[in-house]
């Protein structure tokens, strides 16, 4: 669902920004000090190529901004999201980033919204002490800038061995096969935890078949994996190009089940794949069909503000602001040490689940597995790995 971020582009983006960054409010404490409204920014692409995950993930902070005011907002502060279009590019994460820790003195950041606009700023939030919390972000990387930057979304190779359980676990499958594309790191890490997670639970991989970036023909891979007649046939890559395999697949004689990533998260994957999807599962952070009480009421109010339902990316913004402004509310301040500390020490239940952080601060949380029934996602089981 998100893209990776190459060391080239991280290491002009540093190379550009780093020079001479300080906290501008002495120890990160901006947002207007202890009085006043409490700014935070937010990072998102609001318009480009990815817009439609960045508006999303803007009105899931908008429903929040509006709930948490009308409730008194946090320790009797009002509460205000900025938000800088980064359009889905990493150097422009970064100055919009700049400009909201230099000129608007926010208190912290939500997002980026996308690995590769996360990966950027995220080191320029740790230079100048000021928390970040990504909720889309999935890459394991992200998190390694510092301990002011955290994750409330799963990271990639948890997509893996969550599948993996799952195939062998709920499936009872024996045999896998693994296509994955050898140029992406999303498709590459999933493929790697699938293969060590899978064996070690017991599993056999038959075959392991590789592509590149934009190719479209996978004929000559599918037409190895088929004669070994695998249960499970895992596609860690994004719904248009799992969709074209998954109609190869079959023509080409594959019976297998197929199973994939939060990559597969798009309604286009119906339009693209047709019947050849239906049968698959999916690991991914929320289901509209999740009843959860949580869900439930996410549901219901964003309907009422928007007329509309939300999808993945409204609920993960919108579940990252709320841990931020619990912290807050707990650290009793927006100094952004005690805003830090309380992150780490943050245990509650949002919208996508149960959330604490680890050691590396990275969520540890539930994943949702979704079955492709009848041209439908369906909500299958929440998982764990």
């Amino acid at each position: 669902m998100f893209k990776q971020l190459t060391a080239c582009v991280l290491g002009l983006a540093l190379t550009a920004s780093l020079a001479g960054c300080q906290s501008p409010s002495g120890n990160g404490a901006a947002g207007g000090g202890n009085s006043g409204t409490i700014k935070i920014g937010f990072v998102a692409p609001l318009t480009g190529a990815a817009s439609s995950y960045g508006q999303s993930s803007q009105k899931g902070l908008q429903l929040l901004e509006d709930q948490t005011n009308k409730a008194g907002g946090i320790n009797g502060r009002k509460v205000q999201f900025l938000s800088v279009d980064d359009e889905g590019k990493a150097a422009t994460a970064v100055t919009g980033g700049q400009k909201l820790i230099n000129n608007d003195q926010v208190a912290a950041i939500v997002g980026p919204v996308t690995s590769t606009s996360a990966n950027s700023l995220a080191p320029i939030c740790q230079q100048y002490s000021i928390p970040m919390i990504t909720g889309t972000g999935t890459n394991a990387d992200i998190t390694s800038a510092g301990d002011f930057v955290f994750q409330t979304c799963f990271i990639d190779p948890f997509q893996g061995k969550v599948m993996a359980k799952f195939a062998t676990e709920d499936l009872k499958t024996k045999t896998a096969a693994i296509l994955y594309n050898n140029g992406d790191d999303y498709s590459k890490g999933l493929a790697d935890a699938f293969k060590s997670s899978f064996t070690e639970k017991g599993g056999s991989i038959v075959d392991t078949e590789t592509y590149n970036t934009g190719d479209k023909d996978f004929n000559a891979q599918l037409t190895k994996i088929a004669p070994k007649n695998p249960d499970v046939l895992f596609l860690p890559d994004y719904y248009s190009t799992v969709a074209v395999i998954m109609k190869e697949a079959r023509s080409t004689g594959v019976k297998s089940i197929f199973l994939g990533g939060d990559g597969f998260d798009s309604p286009q994957l119906f339009s693209i794949g047709g019947d050849a999807v239906n049968g698959a599962y999916f690991s991914t952070h929320y289901s509209s069909e999740d009843t959860s009480k949580e869900v439930v009421q996410f549901i219901k109010d964003y309907k009422a503000k928007f007329s509309s339902e939300p999808d993945a990316f409204a609920a993960l913004t919108y579940d990252a602001g709320k841990v931020l402004l619990e912290s807050i509310r707990k650290a009793g301040s927006t100094d952004a040490n005690a805003v830090k500390n309380a992150l780490k020490s943050y245990d509650g239940t949002v919208v996508c689940g149960h959330i604490k952080f680890d050691s590396k601060r990275d969520a540890v949380k539930s994943a949702v597995i979704i079955k492709a029934e009848n041209g439908k996602e369906k909500f299958f089981k929440k998982a764990s790995a």
